[in-house]
């Protein structure tokens, strides 16, 4: 019985392997969360410069809800005090019995909300037509149009004011709707617009034209839904602009009752003509919170819209 053996041959090792010269220099890559020596303090200077750049905004505004809740003796104590040694709710309950506080801050709050839909309505149907439908022009008009951001509120004002009193609605809050809602705040909204409408691609508007929709229907089903970010930052301009307008009003308003909150602000005075300074602060902050408030829980919307429209 005969056996068969197998030899395996080996031949010489392989030599070793050099790295070429493109793996020399190239560039070392860290693990996931960890960060490249030495930028910890870029980071913590960043910190640093953003906390002394904040400091002027947000103290003054930390100072005045503070001293809302202080007698009048603590708001001008030396040394002065951020903190209420006694806090009282005094100065709230003064601010609404010495005028109707109510009454004028529901009329800032309607006029707004008002003022704001109206805008939004007409500021995306004026930009999406400059921005998608061609016309003879259309360049021309928008420029026109443009015209108006460089027009101060003081030329028109007088004119204004003779236009509203032939038509009897001086005092009363009509002129206070129309003139923002059809005025420079509403021509930056639709410059806003037509800029996001431009960035949008032609595609959309093509398959919206294969499945039947006409203009009114892109707008409304296509376009619209798509600019959520412009909308919001169009929605906070004018509410604030709304908010805090007060040349118009003390030019067209008369009657306590009829007030904004602005106007309101500067009524806080005693017989003497002296600033009522504790129930001033108290009406000031229940003026401004809201709006900070609404400004936080919505600024990444107004950052994206006005990135989007190419407004800086």
């Amino acid at each position: 019985m005969s056996s068969e053996t197998s030899t395996v041959t080996t031949g010489p090792p392989p030599p070793p392997v050099t790295p070429g010269p493109s793996a020399v220099g190239a560039p070392v890559s860290l693990a996931p969360g960890r960060r490249r020596p030495g930028s910890w303090w870029r980071t913590a200077l960043l910190v640093v410069a953003l906390t002394v750049l904040v400091v002027p905004f947000a103290v003054p505004t930390l100072w005045m809800i503070a001293s809302s809740f202080k007698p009048l003796n603590e708001i001008f104590a030396n040394p002065p005090r951020l903190l209420p040694v006694a806090p009282t709710l005094d100065s709230y309950r003064e601010a609404f019995a010495f005028q109707p506080f109510a009454r004028q801050y529901a009329n800032s709050l309607y006029l707004a909300v008002t003022v704001t839909v109206i805008t939004l309505l007409v500021s995306s149907l004026a930009g999406f037509a400059f921005a998608r439908i061609p016309f003879p022009g259309k360049n021309a008009v928008f420029l026109v149009v443009l015209v108006g951001l460089l027009v101060p509120t003081e030329v028109t004002i007088i004119p204004l004011f003779q236009m509203f009193r032939q038509l009897g609605l001086v005092n009363t809050h009509v002129p206070l709707i129309v003139v923002p809602a059809f005025g420079a705040s509403a021509v930056l909204a639709t410059f806003i617009m037509r800029q996001f409408f431009l960035a949008l691609p032609v595609e959309l508007e093509e398959a919206a034209r294969l499945d039947g929709l006409g203009r009114l229907g892109m707008w409304w089903r296509i376009f619209l839904p798509l600019a959520r970010p412009a909308l919001s930052a169009v929605t906070i301009l004018t509410f604030l602009g709304s908010w805090n307008m007060y040349l118009e009003p003390t030019v067209y308003l008369t009657t306590p009752e009829l007030f904004t909150l602005p106007q309101a602000l500067t009524r806080y005075t005693d017989a003497y003509g002296g600033e009522m300074w504790d129930t001033q602060l108290a009406a000031a902050t229940m003026t401004v919170v809201p709006v900070l408030v609404v400004f936080l829980l919505a600024q990444r919307q107004f950052v994206e819209g006005l990135a989007h429209s190419g407004l800086r």
